[in-house]
């Protein structure tokens, strides 16, 4: 199959989604009022905030226009979201998206997949779901989803939009299992219902606020930072996202200090707080380092840390792969850049700008919620280079073969280990951070 544009492809997936949005669900006018209202909300916070005032010469009154016509012609509700999404795309931006209202149900594949170099495989399989019982496995190359091949830059909506625009009971896949032959796979989504009216409020019996508040600390726990220590010679520390305060941050640069290197894992990390990775950069350098320009549309002005003398002062290896983003991505340059570290893995998402999130409801007794990201600042780095669309080149370009994935194996890590002077197997490192599925 030949390889798509971005937005041909993007715009491919939308249109697929017409037939069967036609069949299975007509638009109401309320619904295309709200969908209407959705979109002039969110044209007018990019309007006054989006970082290029010129919109990359994209005329934005005019796509504007133009989705709200193609609004007022979709045939369902879907379709009219799907176009939203659709405008906000049109500006080539990883920070800038639209957050469709949630559904009244969970919805998985029970999936999670991940370009390993230029190819899309199976990373992890969770248990119990139709996924596991069709025998896929980690290790198995993904060659179509949906007859669409996934690429680095189509990966994300493809899995944007059968999980979050249209959430689609079922895709087929064709996949590849190691030193087997391709076969098709049609792989069902478990669908658990939810309340359609939750009362956040915690006046009613049921407490649907506090349903959403243990969902909240069960994702807390689950994007902990943990480590790892081999006697004083080496810490291990795996960092899934960047929201961990001052002090948190400190209490993990005083472990790190008792170890002659430091791993920091940043595989899979999709970024967060700016003050998180300032926090973190201030504990690996003694000096004063500059992150870069932030570029806003009315100024540009430097980002720099100071560093702190009580810091992490020994070797540092940071590991990163095709889904480490944004802060991920920057921390993992500015050591390049300054000399302080060897990055180690595959080439990073090229997801790298600031934004902020926009949260809006329509109705009044019933509400229902929705969103968009958008950037409101780019990053130049000290270097003179945008980190967005390019990302970060590993000074040691190493991936996991699809067996030593399927075997659970860990060869990037045990090599970061190996180079600190600790002897670990690909067996062992693997093992050492089990991973932990979000409850259904």
């Amino acid at each position: 199959m030949r390889t798509l544009r971005v937005a041909q492809l993007f715009a491919l997936l939308l249109c697929s989604l017409i037939t069967r949005a036609q069949q299975t669900q007509q638009i109401s006018s309320l619904d295309r009022d709200r969908a209407r209202a959705m979109l002039e909300n969110i044209s007018n916070d990019v309007r006054k905030h989006y970082y290029d005032p010129k919109f990359h010469g994209l005329d934005w009154d005019f796509k504007v226009k133009e989705t709200r016509e193609k609004i007022d012609k979709a045939p369902g509700l879907n379709m009219a979201l799907s176009n939203i999404a659709g405008a906000l795309d049109s500006l080539d931006d990883s920070h800038t998206f639209f957050l469709p209202p949630s559904r009244p149900y969970k919805h998985d594949f029970g999936l999670e997949l991940q370009m390993i170099g230029d190819r899309c495989f199976v990373e992890r399989v969770r248990p119990h779901t139709d996924a596991e019982t069709k025998g896929l496995k980690p290790g198995d190359e993904i060659l179509s989803f949906n007859g669409y091949r996934p690429t680095r830059q189509s990966l994300w909506k493809i899995e944007y939009v059968y999980n979050a625009l249209r959430p689609a009971p079922g895709v087929r896949l064709m996949v590849q299992s190691p030193g087997e032959a391709a076969r098709q796979v049609d792989v069902l989504a478990s669908m658990r219902a939810l309340k359609k009216v939750m009362d956040l409020s915690g006046s009613d019996a049921t407490f649907d606020i506090f349903e959403l508040i243990r969902e909240g600390e069960d994702e807390e726990h689950r994007l902990r930072a943990r480590s790892v220590e081999f006697g004083d010679d080496l810490m291990i520390l795996k960092f899934p996202e960047f929201f961990l305060d001052e002090s948190q941050v400190d209490s993990v640069i005083g472990k790190a200090k008792k170890h002659k290197a430091l791993v920091i894992d940043l595989r899979q990390n999709p970024g967060g707080s700016v003050d998180t990775l300032k926090y973190l950069l201030a504990g690996l350098f003694d000096h004063e380092i500059k992150i870069g320009d932030r570029v806003t549309r009315d100024s540009t002005k430097p980002m720099t840390v100071k560093g702190h003398s009580h810091g992490f002062e020994g070797k540092l290896m940071v590991l990163v792969d095709s889904k480490s983003a944004s802060a991920s991505e920057l921390l993992a340059r500015v050591v390049q850049l300054e000399k302080r570290g060897i990055v180690i893995g595959d080439h990073s998402s090229g997801s790298v700008m600031e934004s902020k999130h926009y949260n809006y409801k329509l109705g009044i007794d019933t509400v229902s919620f929705y969103g968009a990201s958008i950037t409101d600042a780019n990053l130049i780095m000290s270097d003179g280079g945008s980190l967005e669309h390019s990302g970060v080149t590993p000074d040691e370009l190493l991936l996991p073969a699809p067996a030593e994935m399927a075997a659970g194996k860990d060869p990037v890590l045990a090599h970061a280990a190996e180079l600190c002077g600790v002897k670990l197997g690909a067996e062992e490192a693997g093992k050492l951070f089990p991973y932990e599925w979000a409850k259904q």
